[in-house]
């Protein structure tokens, strides 16, 4: 009987982060460059479905203030902004993180009147 409410236990908690890097994630602006799935924008790297140990070193390194690009100055705040632990949790949160808009959004949204055809 402890088990099965061990494991529900769990699984409410694992929502919870879930949905505090959620909101820390959109909180702190990291979709207006990276999407709100993660899944890049622009020069902005897809960050969905990264390994987990990639980018914990990579925002581990970013809040030491070290970077590849001069484009990635602009994470250094970012990343200096969050403690360990919410290092360690967006690392997990940004790995599992899977987009759930339909594929098929463009065709619903394309109009092809008035935009010459394109």
């Amino acid at each position: 009987m402890l088990k099965p409410l061990l494991a529900v236990l769990l699984t409410i908690l694992s929502i919870q982060a879930n949905d505090t890097m959620e909101q820390l994630y959109m909180k702190n602006g990291c979709s207006s460059c990276h999407g709100i799935y993660g899944e890049g924008i622009g020069a902005s790297p897809r960050l969905q479905g990264q390994r987990e140990d990639i980018l914990r070193k990579r925002l581990k390194d970013l809040k030491k203030g070290r970077t590849r690009t001069a484009f990635g100055t602009i994470m250094i705040s970012f990343a200096k902004a969050l403690s360990d632990s919410q290092i360690e949790e967006m690392s997990k949160y940004l790995a599992a993180l899977k987009t759930t808009v339909n594929e098929e959004r463009y065709e619903i949204e394309y109009d092809p009147a008035g935009d010459g055809g394109s």
